[in-house]
């Protein structure tokens, strides 16, 4: 089972660089996509996903152009659930997941705390309610695949300059506290369990030529439940799709 999550950006944004071609050339099982900003009306190009065997399904924010989430996949799920029950975060289309026959795949885009003390404030309420619900969710779904975009750099080795970033939303120490606890509640980092290395990141502003210096956060992830450990068998980031600010994540399980 191929899944990538990927914060596209804008999903017709990414249309127009051809991410239909780069679907095509990577062939995932599963897409779990952040920030899709549009609904399916404005994607008629949802007619090449379909024929090559993806069903969608999407969890779109109520206001225009913002946020959402959504999951396109090959493998028919059994149930898929739109949002997590809480209306400030279902509001703006944070969460769905796709069950399937022996796993259960969830697409999430943690709020960005970076436009000031408001949504920061609003980002901690969300990690705080995320791992609630997520413990609840674990409890039910014990072979989960949590992907997204986190919006936290987890530890030093995530970001490209620690020190200057130490006071900067995404890198805060609650922040980076709350990553930890949340991995030692259940779950496993696929990239970094395969990946000790540094200077592997999934996000670049599009400031000062930042990309092409690898200048960047690693912020998107895919967790995988413990459970899930033995069936781990690669993991990637595909930092050369460039259809966003963002680039993909590969996991692979058995």
């Amino acid at each position: 089972m191929r899944i990538v999550t990927y914060n596209v950006n804008g999903l017709r944004a990414a249309l127009k660089k051809d991410w239909i071609g780069w679907v095509r050339s990577v062939d995932p099982h599963i897409i779990c996509l952040q920030e899709i900003k549009a609904t399916p009306d404005q994607i008629p190009e949802i007619i090449f996903l379909e024929e090559m065997g993806y069903e969608h399904y999407w969890y779109p924010a109520q206001k225009k152009g913002y946020s959402g989430t959504a999951i396109f996949t090959k493998i028919t799920p059994t149930h898929v659930a739109y949002g997590c029950g809480q209306e400030d975060y279902d509001f703006e289309g944070r969460i769905i997941r796709a069950d399937f026959e022996d796993v259960s795949v969830m697409s999430v885009y943690f709020p960005s705390g970076t436009t000031g003390d408001i949504r920061q404030e609003f980002k901690y309420r969300f990690l705080g309610d995320f791992q609630a619900y997520s413990d609840k969710l674990l409890l039910e779904k014990p072979n989960l695949v949590i992907s997204g975009d986190f919006n936290i750099c987890h530890r030093a080795i995530d970001i490209h300059n620690p020190k200057s970033n130490a006071n900067s939303s995404g890198f805060l120490p609650a922040e980076r506290e709350w990553m930890e606890n949340f991995i030692a509640s259940g779950y496993i980092d696929s990239f970094r369990h395969l990946n000790p290395e540094p200077h592997h990141y999934t996000w670049w502003t599009y400031r000062a030529g930042a990309r092409a210096r690898n200048l960047g956060w690693r912020i998107d992830y895919n967790m995988i439940s413990t459970q899930l450990k033995d069936r781990l068998v690669n993991a990637e980031i595909l930092s050369s799709a460039v259809h966003s600010d963002h680039c993909p994540v590969l996991l692979e399980l058995r």
